[in-house]
């Protein structure tokens, strides 16, 4: 194993502590419990807050800021935050109109989100819980009840984040965000996996010659391995399960997707993304909005995931509002 790293326990409080100082201006990390909070936050709007295991950079400490979230709580590598870390994280966002739990949906995760929204409610803060859970590979695992959590998260969090900073009430931000969920749908393949740092192999196994269809954000099994094809060959692999599951009709608006797993080239997503496109257009559906890059990854494992979501004309306006976060910036 060949990592940028000191001490295998020391990965995540030396990486957000680096991230605190390289984004001074947007966050502060608060070190003990660990999570990150957004340096500025209007006074009454509602509050977004998610988290969720590290590993996934830039999500979630990477999104909080103007327009997405106003804190982030991060996990061991690929281990749920706990409540201890959450409760505060949720104090800290909250400004007197309540705060939303965008959480992905992983058993630790529902969990201790759930404990310490409970324990936040006692207190006083009013507390809302969007569970995505975006996933088309799989319909159980060993993380999950249900299905898992993935590339839609992000998009949640910067629609859900514009409607909050817009003003909206605490129940309108939960339920915008909670039509995203229901109109997303995402399917990830691994090329290669990753290795957690403390682990120090990785985390399976794949043949020179194999590739993973359906994989989770973790290492996850999917839904089949086969041999390696070509990238409009996997990218049609990844759709149609999407396309099944979503049914747009013909005309429908959508913003497409296209995610690296952290160890892929720009080049080759955008390889993947002209497939994609192409095929959302053969099926009568209008691209309106696009996301290319590693927005949500695992590690440095060599893969993609690619993400439809079904647009309407006030999703569209949120996407398109101004945010300006570590790893997400337009239109300020």
């Amino acid at each position: 194993m060949k990592k940028l790293i000191n001490d295998p326990k020391a990965v995540v409080d030396e990486s957000v502590e680096g991230f605190g100082l390289a984004h001074a201006g947007l966050v502060t990390v608060h070190p003990d419990p660990l999570f990150v909070s957004r340096k500025e936050a209007k006074s009454g709007k509602v509050g977004l807050l998610s988290g969720g295991g590290s590993g996934h950079e830039p999500l979630h400490a990477g999104y909080v800021g103007f327009g997405m979230l106003d804190a982030a709580v991060p996990g061991a590598v690929f281990t749920s935050p706990t409540p201890d870390q959450i409760i505060p994280a949720t104090v800290a966002a909250n400004s007197g109109a309540g705060v939303v739990h965008i959480v992905k949906n992983y058993t630790g995760d529902v969990l201790n989100f759930e404990t310490a929204a409970e324990m936040a409610q006692a207190e006083g803060i009013e507390v809302r819980t969007v569970l995505v859970n975006d996933d088309v590979a799989v319909e159980d695992s060993l993380y999950t009840a249900g299905r898992r959590g993935v590339g839609g998260t992000v998009l949640v969090e910067k629609i859900a984040g514009a409607a909050a900073e817009r003003g909206d009430g605490l129940d309108a931000v939960a339920a915008i965000g909670q039509r995203v969920v229901d109109n997303v749908r995402t399917m990830g393949v691994a090329l290669s996996a990753c290795t957690v740092p403390h682990a120090g192999v990785p985390s399976f196994e794949l043949g020179e010659d194999e590739i993973e269809i359906g994989i989770g954000i973790h290492g996850e099994p999917g839904r089949h391995r086969i041999p390696m094809e070509n990238a409009d060959g996997i990218t049609d692999r990844l759709l149609e399960p999407i396309l099944t599951d979503l049914k747009p009709a013909a005309g429908d608006k959508v913003l497409l997707f296209v995610n690296g797993m952290g160890g892929t080239p720009a080049s080759e997503l955008y390889i993947v993304y002209r497939r994609a496109a192409k095929v959302l257009a053969d099926a009568g559906l209008s691209v309106e909005r696009s996301l290319v890059g590693n927005y949500i990854t695992a590690l440095e494992m060599q893969g993609c995931s690619i993400s439809v979501l079904r647009l309407d004309d006030e999703m569209t306006s949120l996407w398109d509002a101004p945010v300006n976060t570590p790893a997400l910036r337009w239109g300020m």
